[in-house]
């Protein structure tokens, strides 16, 4: 496939993913700031499982330009971007204080058995399976977020969450910097990797990425599954 059949592909996947059963249950699960904080405090251990699987990744992949990309990706994330001179955890970290949360209450916390396996699940694909079929399974989650992709379904999901908690928590935008930052950053992340993913992915490589693809959707809404069942339990 070329770029644009990729990015239609993998649109499609992620489109599906957003409007499956899981997520519907994820989005109907009306807020309080019991339910708030919990995202928040399970969100920490998803950002930073996030940063040490594009680690493994980059020392997993043999091209000098996907190493590249990957490191201008992460220091966007970890280091300093438009939306913070301090990584996006701070982004999480400030977005936990318009709930109550203390930065110590953010990032010591026991993750929920869903996310330890999400975040197993997502260590085992990045680690066992090949560099580009990590790549894959790296980029297309955070689809999620694009809302160009998902218009129709009322944006990506930083969207479409920031706006429940002003609804059902009466925050302000400027009190979700987390959601503000990546209902944007996203897009642009969406885009970065398509031409290596077209490139490296082709003939019998092809068929592997998209069930790596497949198999990392499917462990986001394993994570956003468990959310919801542990906010309707509080």
């Amino acid at each position: 496939m070329d770029i644009r059949a990729w990015k239609e592909t993998l649109g499609e996947m992620v489109r599906e993913m957003m409007r499956s059963p899981e997520m519907e249950r994820y989005f109907s699960v009306r807020l309080t700031q019991p339910r708030a904080q919990l995202m928040i405090k399970q969100h920490s251990h998803y950002v930073r499982h996030r940063r040490d699987c594009w680690g493994y990744l980059s020392g997993n992949c043999p091209v000098f330009s996907i190493k590249r990309r990957i490191m201008e990706h992460e220091y966007e994330e970890m280091v300093k971007d438009e939306f913070s001179d301090n990584g996006h955890l701070e982004l999480v970290i400030r977005q936990g204080a318009s709930v109550g949360l203390k930065p110590q209450d953010v990032l010591n916390n026991e993750p929920l058995p869903t996310t330890l396996a999400t975040i197993y699940g997502g260590y085992w694909l990045i680690c066992h399976k090949t560099w580009i079929e990590g790549l894959v399974a790296m980029t297309t989650p955070e689809w999620n977020n694009d809302d160009r992709l998902l218009a129709d379904q009322g944006g990506g999901h930083s969207t479409r969450m920031a706006k429940k908690w002003q609804d059902e928590l009466g925050l302000t935008r400027k009190e979700m910097p987390n959601y503000n930052a990546h209902s944007q950053a996203d897009e642009k992340h969406s885009d970065m990797f398509l031409p290596f993913v077209a490139e490296f992915a082709a003939g019998e490589k092809e068929a592997l990425a998209l069930q790596a693809a497949k198999e990392a959707l499917n462990l986001f809404k394993v994570y956003r599954l468990g959310l919801a069942v542990a906010m309707e339990q509080i």
